[in-house]
């Protein structure tokens, strides 16, 4: 059992799963670990219980350890804390770079002590413990990476008091190994980062020669979903990049690749073959996550319309409470003032979906299943 636990790095994701858990599990003891000004946040809003003044002493009793620090820091803090954990205690972190972490923990951490490498796949536009939230993990995949020599027998045996404090973050779990991880986020999120950059900088240089910001003004809805990440400070980033360079480098050449690709079609205006990508494309992009069986089991989606009016959010779920339907995710799609917008609203099963829109519809609203 999980009585104590320790948080080294109580910001946005420390900081967040201390106040998840507290309220999920509140029975039990959390220390943290961090500047003192911002242990003094952290406690305030209670996230943490006591306040530790170095990693050692904050370590020291804990049956499981969060290292919730930058991808650097984490690797430093597993050799910091190595000769300081108790026997039986269980370690994780949360950085986005999970195969230089778990070569550490591997190589400093003593055999009486179990890893397990940790990412939990959520964020937020600000960081720090004043933006902490702690349903930031809600239905968000929480990636587990095992270390070598454990199999997934082991998340039942020694690691099961761990997996069930993150299947108490409200997050859904996903085991896979650390290579792969490191491989798939480069494509989903390292590069994705890098080109957002590049895009806001490629429009803010296109009208250089006039002096002026114009492009910028012209850019509408979908340039700024695209670039929404470029606010990142690079400092967040800096590690990461260091850190999973291989991979990065390998998903920046397929991706220079399929450039060259379209590129040259347009060259030889072969407009058949950039039909077939945007296909390729569309259709790919559709199975993320609705329709996919991949990684982990997706939520069903429903869109309602709804008026541009006081209240109408409040109604909506309002009626879904009242029919006993639990809503998973919810999103504001699409708005136009003065006449309505679309929300998605996601549920843990297509009998929920089902169910919620029979009960909307009751209630006047036009609501469909995609």
């Amino acid at each position: 059992m999980i009585d104590r636990l320790a948080i080294l790095g109580t910001g946005l994701i420390g900081g967040s799963l201390g106040l998840v858990w507290q309220q999920r599990r509140p029975d039990l003891t959390i220390v943290g670990h961090d500047r003192p000004e911002v242990l003094e946040r952290a406690e305030a809003r209670g996230a943490i219980d006591k306040k530790a003044a170095d990693p050692a002493s904050a370590v020291a009793d804990a049956d499981l350890v969060v290292l919730a620090t930058p991808l650097a820091t984490t690797v430093r803090l597993l050799d910091t804390i190595a000769d300081h954990v108790a026997a039986g205690s269980l370690i994780t972190d949360v950085a986005s770079v999970k195969q230089p972490v778990l070569d550490q923990a591997e190589d400093v951490l003593p055999d009486h002590a179990h890893f397990l490498g940790g990412h939990p796949m959520a964020g937020a536009e600000h960081s720090g413990i004043d933006h902490a939230d702690p349903l930031l993990f809600e239905n968000a995949v929480y990636a587990l990476c095992l270390p070598g020599g454990l199999d997934a027998d082991a998340l039942d045996g020694p690691l099961a008091p761990l997996m069930q404090l993150v299947e108490a973050t409200g997050g859904r779990p996903l085991v896979l190994d650390a290579a792969r991880h490191d491989r798939l986020v480069a494509a989903v999120s390292h590069v994705p980062q890098l080109l957002a950059v590049a895009l806001v900088n490629l429009a803010a240089s296109a009208d250089e020669d006039d002096g002026d910001d114009l492009a910028l003004e012209l850019a509408g809805g979908g340039f700024r979903d695209m670039t929404r990440i470029a606010d990142s400070p690079f400092r967040v980033w800096r590690d990461v990049l260091v850190g999973n360079e291989g991979a990065i480098h390998d998903a920046l050449s397929q991706f220079r690749r399929l450039l060259r690709e379209m590129r040259n079609r347009l060259i030889e205006d072969d407009l058949d073959a950039l039909e077939s990508l945007f296909d390729e494309a569309r259709t790919a992009r559709e199975a993320i996550p609705r329709d996919h069986k991949g990684f982990l089991h997706p939520l069903s989606d429903i869109y309602v319309r709804a008026a541009d009016e006081p209240g109408v959010l409040h109604e909506i779920t309002g009626c879904l409470a009242e029919a006993g339907i639990n809503i998973k995710d919810i999103e504001l799609q699409t708005i136009r003032e003065g006449t309505g917008g679309t929300f998605r609203l996601a549920f843990e099963d297509a009998d929920d979906a089902e169910a919620a829109v029979a009960a909307l519809s009751d209630a006047g609203y036009e609501a469909r299943r995609p």
